[in-house]
């Protein structure tokens, strides 16, 4: 999803990993749009509130990706009510304009091995064509109130991220709830420009996050 608001920096980045993963395995939520359109540039990162890196029930993002990126916001609302809104996939297109579709393939609230599928449009760069990506995602942890991660694969005509990890950690505060996301990429066309693939996956996970932000406050304050 690509957002208007201003980015943050990525994380710093660990050491190249020894050549491209092979497998398609995952690609995270914020991918609406991400690689089309100018990104804004990449900004000071606020402090996380962690003291350790973020993971739900010990599963965190890849630690060996090269394209990665972190961020943050509190949100005036309830807990229960930001936490249903991230969890509810099927309406996810109703208060996200990137999500075209989205559907559950599998029944019952959303839980660990639960599996959805959802489309978004990825405009055209300089090295890729516009086209539909079709991600179909599998929560590899939840912790109800608490955290969520995901992985899926994205592939659209000329376009695939080979391999993304999703994490999503809730946290009451004063004012209400800090809501922490991060997400890590891998794949040979999003690595042959990093700085451009982060920054692109920044601008997707700042929109998200306003969206969210967004929706969150106007159901909590009725408005």
């Amino acid at each position: 999803m690509f957002g208007s608001r201003r980015s943050h920096s990525p994380a710093p980045q660990p050491r190249p990993r020894a050549g491209v993963r092979a497998a398609a395995l995952t690609v995270p939520l914020a991918l609406a749009g991400v690689l089309g359109a100018a990104a804004p540039p990449a900004q000071a990162d606020p402090p996380a509130p962690h003291s350790r890196p973020a993971q739900c029930r010990g599963e965190g993002v890849d630690p060996d990706a090269r394209i990665r990126y972190r961020s943050d916001t509190v949100i005036n609302a309830p807990l229960s009510t930001v936490f249903s809104l991230q969890t509810d996939v099927e309406r996810w297109p109703s208060w996200q304009p990137p999500v075209l579709t989205a559907e559950r393939l599998d029944p019952g609230p959303l839980r660990k091995g639960s599996r959805f599928r959802w489309t978004t449009p990825a405009p055209a760069t300089p090295s890729t064509p516009a086209t539909t990506l079709k991600i179909t995602s599998t929560v590899r942890q939840l912790q109800r109130g608490h955290c969520v991660l995901w992985r899926g694969p994205a592939i659209g005509e000329g376009l695939r991220i080979d391999e993304g990890v999703h994490l999503w950690t809730f946290t009451k505060v004063k004012g209400g709830v800090r809501v922490h996301t991060e997400e890590t990429w891998t794949g040979a066309q999003v690595e042959a420009d990093i700085p451009t693939a982060t920054a692109a996956l920044g601008a997707g996970l700042d929109a998200w996050l306003r969206d969210l932000k967004t929706t969150a406050e106007a159901r909590a304050h009725g408005r």
